[in-house]
């Protein structure tokens, strides 16, 4: 599904560069739950950035279904995230002034969707539903716990039927308890339908729930330890 080949990503800064990535190369297959793990600074968040199309690397190529993303214009690529990506960050990015319904469905709209608005509400609240959410349709993120703003997030990365969902830190603002419940969701998303799902951590015992465990330190593939 994804191959990334000697992906490097510098940025300028000051009198010298800052290599983020160096020469990073994987793949990543249909239906897998993937975790990449690493210490904060490692580039972790940056590799799944450019894995998602959000940002360009200074070298190398990534392949989506065997179609180089990053030789597509910004709007090809732009559509090919909205269609085929989900995302959830560790800081849910809900729009405050939304419902929780609201926030759901807005992928959908911004797509310039031919469906009834009708139809993608009832769609928004069945994955609310499917996370556990059915009662909280009308409130507001600022009338919900941290682990409810981050599963009405998952629900939105899922709305238009994504083949992979990239998770950054999806437990990282979250209590053990609410966490062990996000991973829950996102393990029986791929059980159930078969979705991929890659989940980038510091955190080695959400690591030990994934499938697979690819290591990062210093913007360099490392191999798994032993005791995995």
């Amino acid at each position: 599904m994804i191959k990334a080949i000697d992906i490097h990503k510098t940025y300028a800064q000051a009198d010298n560069m800052l290599h983020v990535l160096r020469g990073v190369s994987l793949e990543i297959a249909p239906g897998e739950v993937v975790g990449i793990v690493g210490p904060s600074g490692a580039g972790k968040s940056t590799l799944m950035h450019i894995l998602g199309g959000l940002d360009k690397p200074s070298q190398g190529q990534v392949d989506f279904f065997g179609e180089d993303m990053y030789s597509l214009s910004d709007e090809k690529r732009a559509q090919l995230r909205s269609s085929q990506i989900g995302f959830v960050f560790q800081a849910y990015h809900l729009l405050p002034e939304l419902t929780a319904l609201e926030n759901v469905i807005l992928p959908s709209l911004v797509k310039n969707n031919s469906r009834k608005t009708s139809a993608i509400e009832l769609e928004g609240v069945k994955l609310l539903e499917r996370v556990g959410l059915g009662a909280r349709v009308t409130h507001r993120p600022s009338q919900l716990s941290g682990g409810e703003q981050q599963r009405v997030a998952i629900a939105r990365a899922l709305m238009n039927g994504p083949k992979v969902v990239l998770c950054d830190e999806p437990t990282g603002n979250l209590d053990s308890v609410s966490g062990t419940m996000v991973m829950d969701i996102l393990l029986g998303l791929n059980a159930q339908t078969g979705q991929t799902v890659v989940i980038v951590t510091h955190e080695e015992n959400i690591a030990r729930r994934v499938g697979r465990v690819i290591y990062i330190r210093d913007g360099q593939l490392e191999p798994v330890p032993a005791e995995r």
